[in-house]
């Protein structure tokens, strides 16, 4: 049985399993619009796995918090592209898929 969930649902399933401070709540709606868009593009819907979300991805408030994890060899948004998905937040604000 499936259940549609809209970004208040979302946002509300990681608050329950306790994983609200992992992303903003800016960030959680930009994420929700993301995997909504994937399901669009690839025509495969997905299951909401909180925790294999929060596996998956990281939030970030700069490229500095960014190359902290992952070095200094990323100096732009666009060198961060070339190694995986990229979505922006707000301002300098953004997630990323690990890798």
């Amino acid at each position: 049985m499936r259940r549609t969930v809209n970004v208040h649902d979302f946002r509300q399933a990681f608050k329950d399993s306790g994983r609200n401070d992992h992303f903003t709540y800016e960030g959680l709606g930009a994420l929700f619009e993301y995997l909504v868009s994937l399901e669009e593009d690839t025509g495969e819907e997905m299951e909401l796995d909180v925790i294999g979300i929060c596996c998956d991805f990281s939030e970030y408030e700069n490229i500095k918090e960014f190359q902290e994890n992952y070095g200094d060899e990323y100096q732009t948004i666009e060198d961060i592209e070339d190694q995986t998905t990229v979505i922006p937040v707000d301002g300098d604000r953004f997630i990323i898929q690990q890798f």
